[in-house]
Parts: C-alpha cells; structure tokens; sequence
C-alpha cells in the first residue's frame, strides 16, 4: 500500500507470476488430496470411477478459473464474486454472496483446513487410536490463531510463506507419486491389479455422484484465489490467466497420480476404512518413516489455510469498502499496510464455526453453499459475454466453457437436494436468505446511519488503521 494525497492508503501490488502460481496451487493443494479420498472412493463406489471423479474436477476447475480469469480482467477489483455480481446484477444479490462468504463459506474452509491440519499435527501422538476431539479441536484454533497473526503482520511475509509450503508440498506429493511408481514396478498393484474390475461396484445415482464431486472439488478448492486479490496482483491481465494455466493443471496431474500411488499400494477397503489416507500410505510404503507423511500433510494444510486467509480476508475487506459491512471492515493497518480488522473478523467467525463442525459435513455445506453463489457468477459472464460485447477485454474464454461449468453448478447445488435430501441444507439455506432482514434495514434504507459510529472511531484508534481506496 501507499499513501495518497488525500491521507488514505491503497493496495500495493505484491503478487507477481509466481507468487500468483504459488496462491493459487498452494491454497489448492491443502487438506483435500490427504484426506478427501476415501471419501470420494466410498462414495463412488469403484477405482475406476474415482479416477475418472478426479479428472473431473479437475476439468471443472480449470474451466470455473478460466471464466473467472476474463471476469477479473474485465473488472479489476478485488473481493471475486462479491465484486462482479455487484457491478452485474447490482447490491442486493452481491450482499447476499458477501453475507454468506462472510458467515458460511469462508470460515467454514478455513475450519475443514484447520481441523485436518490438527488431525495430522497430534496423529503421531496417538498411536493406533482416535485423538480426542477437545485436543483436535484446540490445536486446529490454536492453528487459525497463528496463520491469522502472520496475515495481519505483512503481505510479503505472508507471500513467502506460501511459496515456501507451495514448494514443500509438491515434494510431499512427488514422494507419494514416486512411491507409487516404485510399487508398481515392483509387481505390486494393489487396487489396479485387474482392469476388469476397475468400475465394479460403480454408484450411478445422482446423490453418490454429487457428493464424490463435492469432496473431490473441495480438494481443488482454491482456483478463486486470485480474484480476491486482483488489486494486489502485478499486470492482472497478464499474470491472472498465465498464472492459471499453470498451477491448476500442475495441480490436477498431481492429483491423478497421487491417487493412483494410493490405489497401487491399498485395498479400496483400507481406503474406505483409513482416517489418514496420506498417512495408512506412509505407514506401508516408508515403513519406520510413515511419520513424515502425517508431518507433510500438517504443512500442507497449514499453507493452504495461509493462503486462503490471505484471499479470503479481502471479501470482507471489499464488502465493508463498498457499504455492505461496517466501515473498520474496510481499514488498513497505517504501518503494516494489512486490512487487519477484516482478518480478525473472518478469525473470530472461524473460531465460531470450528465449534459444532466435523470435516465431512463442513466440507459439504461448503460445496452446497459456494457452488450456488460460483453459478450465479458466471452467469454474470454469460450475460457480459452476450449483452455487453463492446467492454475492452485482453483475455476470453470460449462460452463453452462457462456454459459448461454453469451446468455442473445446477447440478452440485440440486444433487445432494434431489436424490438424498437432508434437513441441514434448508437450514442454510434459511441462514443465506436471512440476510434480507440486515440488507433491506441497514444496507438499503441506512436506518441508524450514526449507530457504529462512535465504535467505529474507538476501534481505528485502537487497531491503528485508516480508510483504503481502490487501486485499480
């Protein structure tokens, strides 16, 4: 950040190419590809089938960040949804994303990343037996308390953190892909032993395949990162598709392999049945040294947590800029030129959600939630991409490709309603659309414009921070 003429400060811009390709591969490679795939294979059914889920997702991915690249090109603003769905549709349905990102989505990921940073971190302590969940569940605040702090300090900081884990990592990945590899030529192909057998047992119902979907697309989780930051990103019309291009389809290889690794060294039973699957891997292929996966898988949550308080601050930070959150969301530290108060509340939010949750159903409430708000953003898109053909645009996508994703979006928001229906997603949803009743009082009318004033004044004293402008 900077200063301006007029005594507010601006965002600098610290994210080159590879800090971006770091941001973005390092928040997707996080607590998902350790611990998510027991779950797509238990509930897919088959190895064949999950593979095929894998690649899947990972097309999904790639398409969803690719029609994000040209909205973020187009509007170059930070805040991602929230942002485009405002200057689209306009205020109304932008609070509502802002409302739920704020309140559901983002704390919700942090606290799935945190919980299984904790379930790795204490593993080695409790050899052969399920870790108290008081000792997970403090470990994992204790893990959000610390990636929190470092957020606030300094943006560079953070940075380097991420390109450090993001390294470390692919090597956690590699050694896992390598192990495989040796598996494999040593005669042993556990789960791939028969191609006859690859797709027996496949579950075709829309339920099984939505939820697979979800826990496969929750590990690729992160190819929105840049477009939280867009105003902190050097050359964005360069840096945001060339950056994509890179990390996600490193990312989805990674994946593939990795998976096969776990399938040529377990039973699909021992992965249905493994609580760590990264680690029930360690413990066959390292022997002694099974301990290091259980480490890696540690780190690598940690980052990805880093890195998606690092993007996802900004929501809350943009909101409050553009009149949906009080105002001391929308300040800067003056010295270290961070938006810390937006990063203590998304904390406190987390600490709030990491309470009641388990993994598997956070992660499924997030999938509901975010694929919902991820199709009404790229029906934006579609509608810039037909209406308003005449805005200057230095990338496109083909609109193939957001018509495609729209579709999965349907598809992942009605799964899970459709086939299997489950009072806890009316629940969020009536949570979601009891924003009106903030929106339509203190957003639209401004009833009790003076209200947070005085605290607002209290809290920038305290917090040291100052109003921010846009740098666009």
């Amino acid at each position: 950040m900077k200063s301006q003429d007029h005594g507010k400060l601006n965002l600098k811009r610290e994210v080159g190419l590879i800090s971006a390709v770091s941001l973005v591969a390092g928040n997707m490679i996080g607590s998902g590809i350790f611990m998510s795939p027991q779950t797509v294979l238990s509930n897919i059914g088959s190895t064949g089938a999950c593979l095929i889920i894998w690649a899947v997702c990972g097309l999904v991915a790639l398409g969803a960040a690719l029609s994000y690249a040209e909205l973020g090109t187009l509007i170059r603003e930070s805040g991602g949804d929230f942002i485009y769905v405002l200057r689209i549709y306009g205020p109304f349905p932008a609070f509502f994303i802002a409302f739920t990102f704020l309140t559901v989505v983002g704390p919700s990921g942090a606290s799935a990343i945190a919980l299984s940073f904790a379930k790795y971190a204490v593993a080695p302590f409790y050899p052969g037996c399920t870790p108290p969940t008081l000792v997970v569940k403090c470990t994992a605040a204790a893990c959000i308390l610390v990636v929190a702090t470092a957020n606030t300090l300094n943006v560079r900081f953070t940075m380097a953190i991420q390109v450090v884990f993001m390294v470390a990592k692919v090597m956690a990945l590699t050694v896992i892909v390598i192990g495989g590899i040796v598996t494999m030529a040593q005669g042993s192909l556990g789960s791939l032993n028969s191609s006859d057998i690859a797709f027996e047992g496949t579950r075709l119902g829309i339920s099984p395949i939505g939820m697979a979907l979800y826990q496969g697309l929750w590990s690729y989780a992160g190819w929105y990162s840049l477009n939280f930051v867009t105003e902190e990103v050097k050359k964005p019309e360069v840096n945001l598709p060339r950056a994509l291009m890179i990390a996600i389809p490193m990312v989805t290889v990674l994946y593939l392999l990795v998976n096969v690794s776990y399938l040529a060294v377990m039973t699909p039973r021992e992965m249905a049945f493994s609580s760590a699957v990264a680690v029930t891997w360690g413990n066959k292929v390292l022997g002694g040294w099974g301990w290091v996966m259980s480490v890696a898988a540690a780190l690598s949550s940690f980052g990805s947590l880093n890195g998606s308080f690092f993007s996802g601050g900004r929501v809350c930070f943009v909101a409050a800029r553009e009149g949906h959150m009080p105002d001391i969301l929308a300040m800067a530290h003056v010295r270290r030129l961070t938006p810390s108060p937006a990063l203590i509340f998304t904390t406190i939010i987390s600490l709030i959600v990491l309470i009641p949750g388990d993994f598997e159903g956070i992660v499924n409430f997030f999938s509901f939630t975010a694929w919902f708000f991820y199709g009404v953003t790229l029906s934006g898109l579609l509608y810039l991409k037909i209406k308003r053909r005449d805005l200057p645009r230095t990338y496109t996508v083909p609109i193939i490709i957001p018509i495609m994703v729209l579709l999965a979006a349907v598809f992942l928001v009605l799964a899970p309603i459709i086939d299997n229906p489950r009072i806890e997603y009316l629940y969020v949803t009536i949570f979601v659309l009891s924003g009106v009743l903030i929106y339509v009082p203190f957003i639209h009318y401004k009833l009790f414009p003076g209200l947070l004033n005085k605290l607002t004044v209290v809290l920038q004293l305290f917090l040291e921070v100052a109003p921010v402008d846009k740098n666009l």
